[in-house]
């Protein structure tokens, strides 16, 4: 099966309290945008690239790219009002008939992770990275007070990228769209059409940069792997 990827940097970020694009940060010595780009271009299951960018920002996205030296990168195209529209003009443009959907401010994803995912979906149709959480999960019930602990162990983070066929998950956007229902992830679309979606053991290093205190603690993930390369 071919395999093409969606990598979405359409996002502004509100939670990394920051004036600029996130995925535009330094991260070591190149953007964050260029640490994931490198991740796909080394992984030999994925084809080709569409890279999703906030509106406007698509002239800063191939300097990125330039300087990267990247060449599976086919299309870069503007992203929606939300995740789900970018994650869906990326699908688009794609063509493949695998499709994986990463977040750009993931930028310590492993290349044999990313592999895994497809692999995974080629066996069962979908596929996600996750990693069992650690700590223990309350459920709030009424307004500040906690009323259920859920069983740690049935308990993961889900993570990208997520591996998919492509028709299938263009068909659960529009349904989605459809019914009016939006979701934080694509693995969230695929339940509402009833699939199952394998998980894939991830690494707690290929976190997502979020808020600022993420942004020195994947410097010194980088760091590690780095010496350990």
């Amino acid at each position: 099966m071919e395999w093409g990827a969606v990598i979405v940097a359409a996002g502004r970020g509100k939670r990394m309290a920051a004036a600029d694009n996130k995925v535009y940060l330094p991260l070591g010595d190149r953007p964050v945008l260029a640490h994931t780009i490198e991740a796909f271009e080394r992984c030999a299951a994925v084809s080709r690239i569409v890279l999703v960018t906030a509106p406007g920002e698509e002239a800063r996205a191939e300097t990125v790219l330039r300087e990267l030296g990247a060449s599976k990168v086919s299309a870069i195209v503007p992203g929606g009002a939300e995740r789900q529209d970018s994650v869906y003009a990326g699908l688009a443009a794609l063509g493949t008939e695998g499709a994986l959907v990463h977040d750009a401010a993931r930028p310590l994803v492993a290349p044999e992770q990313i592999e895994a995912c497809c692999r995974e979906a080629e066996r069962h149709g979908a596929a996600a990275l996750a990693v069992p959480v650690k700590d223990t999960i309350k459920i709030e019930g009424e307004k500040g007070f906690m009323t259920q602990t859920p069983d740690r162990s049935t308990l993961w983070s889900v993570q990208t990228p997520q591996a998919f066929l492509r028709a299938d998950l263009m068909r659960a956007h529009r349904l989605a769209k459809e019914a009016g229902k939006s979701a934080t992830d694509d693995t969230m679309l695929m339940e509402l059409l009833g699939r199952k979606v394998a998980i894939v053991q991830g690494d707690y290093r290929n976190l997502k940069i979020t808020t600022p205190e993420d942004l020195p603690v994947a410097e010194l993930f980088l760091a590690s792997r780095r010496r350990e390369d």
